[in-house]
């Protein structure tokens, strides 16, 4: 039994030591030659062209490698086929097929950045936020984006169901959504109580962002005392048009960088003071659908001193994508993640995002009912005058009507808007704050 027991730690000891040897071995070897390593990677595309169970034409194989590449990199790269290559050339026109929605991974889940405005996705009541777990009948768990993307594209006027995991929400919610031509409307603005302009950015995707800003601002000028920048669910864009953006604000410091492994990408954007068209007071509103270009704009101006941030945290995409062709023809190209943003601090917004100066969730505002007489007599005067101008004309009320109805909608902010939206209604109190303490 003795001698068992010696000859056991006798094995066990030599088998550590041998152990010790080969990892020290091991960790000695030379790293692969960049020919070993192409070669491994042929060898792999051969043996799946030649044994794989279903015949899988090469350039099928190649393409499955290149996303499969693209994918385990980061949430940002992927591959552009025929179809997604084009479409992502339409969207900087502003007018595209889809759903609406902007989506990216986050912690290797589908992730809605935040749904486009006035889109199908946006009407149908998807949120930022909503973490998607099946299209139509397909679960989406492990899915690339590029095949997400992939499938949700469609004709217009097909439907498709969305299943997303909502924060707050006990069960899964299924969202029906009917494909649609998207139409960008990127830029608009209104008016609060005559001398606060209000400029909503949905998206930086197409090239007029800057200049549509512009010609309101200096449309609106003589009245205006101050400036409310609403980003909330704008899922970014192109990054010339964020840095035009904050140049219409500011006149001098950088708006942004970037830094990445070839230093020929490192580059720094700065302010320019003769681009600048304002310098009243600014508040921003953004939220966890604000993203990218968005981010940038909101972070350098935070930086920059020269807004104040309300709302919610922001996204967190500091990362810069290059689109490469990879066949002659130019029709597919990868998009490639070569470098990172940083702000004028010097901060990255990468998987961080910006958190505002002033927090504050979105809902309604809380105030004191109005007491029932005073609800009472002016329902009843608007109702009397109503009912006397349609004795007097009715037609013409009809359209009087329709068409005050028009101007409300598109050019003023009602008080009953601003009670609906908490972040704007704070955002506002902030910025009379500012433009009094400016006199």
């Amino acid at each position: 039994m003795k001698k068992i027991l010696l000859f056991s730690i006798a094995l066990l000891f030599t088998s550590t030591i041998y152990a010790k040897d080969v990892k020290e071995e091991v960790s000695t070897e030379p790293e692969p030659t960049r020919l070993e390593s192409y070669t491994k990677l042929q060898k792999v595309i051969a043996a799946v062209e030649l044994l794989y169970v279903d015949d899988v034409k090469l350039d099928k194989i190649v393409d499955k490698a290149i996303i499969g590449l693209l994918h385990e990199l980061d949430a940002h790269s992927s591959m552009l086929n025929k179809e997604s290559y084009k479409e992502m050339q339409v969207e900087t026109k502003g007018e595209f097929g889809g759903l609406g929605i902007v989506i990216g991974q986050r912690e290797g889940a589908l992730t809605i950045i935040s749904p486009i405005d006035d889109t199908p996705a946006y009407k149908a009541g998807v949120k930022s936020g909503d973490i998607i777990i099946k299209i139509d009948d397909a679960s989406s768990i492990n899915m690339s984006l590029s095949d997400a993307i992939d499938i949700m594209r469609g004709k217009p006027g097909t439907p498709i169901t969305i299943t997303v995991v909502r924060k707050g929400e006990q069960e899964p919610l299924e969202i029906d959504i009917i494909r649609d031509i998207i139409k960008i409307q990127s830029v608009y603005a209104k008016t609060i109580n005559d001398d606060i302009l209000y400029l909503r950015i949905s998206s930086f995707m197409d090239m007029k962002v800057a200049s549509q800003l512009q010609k309101y601002i200096k449309e609106h000028k003589k009245t205006t005392k101050g400036i409310i920048l609403d980003l909330r669910n704008n899922p970014g864009g192109q990054l010339g048009q964020a840095i035009d953006t904050v140049n219409l604000f500011v006149d001098d410091g950088i708006i942004v960088s970037q830094k990445g492994k070839d230093e020929r990408e490192n580059e720094e954007f700065k302010a320019t003071s003769s681009t600048t068209v304002t310098d009243v007071p600014m508040v921003v509103l953004v939220n966890g659908g604000s993203a990218s270009a968005s981010e940038i704009v909101s972070g350098g101006l935070q930086d920059l001193k020269r807004a104040i941030i309300v709302g919610e945290e922001t996204f967190g995409k500091g990362s810069v994508q290059r689109i490469i062709p990879i066949n002659d023809k130019g029709t597919e190209a990868i998009k490639l993640t070569i470098a990172k943003y940083y702000l004028p601090s010097g901060r990255t917004i990468q998987a961080k995002g910006i958190v505002p100066d002033i927090k504050v969730y979105p809902g309604k505002v809380l105030a004191e009912k109005e007491s029932g007489f005073k609800l009472k007599e002016s329902n009843m005067r608007k109702h009397l005058e109503v009912e006397l101008e349609k004795v007097s004309d009715e037609k013409t009320k009809v359209e009087v009507k329709k068409e005050e109805k028009k101007t409300e909608d598109k050019s003023i902010i009602t008080q009953e808007m601003i009670m609906e939206d908490n972040q704007l209604k704070t955002g506002l109190d902030i910025l009379k704050s500012l433009t009094i303490m400016k006199k």
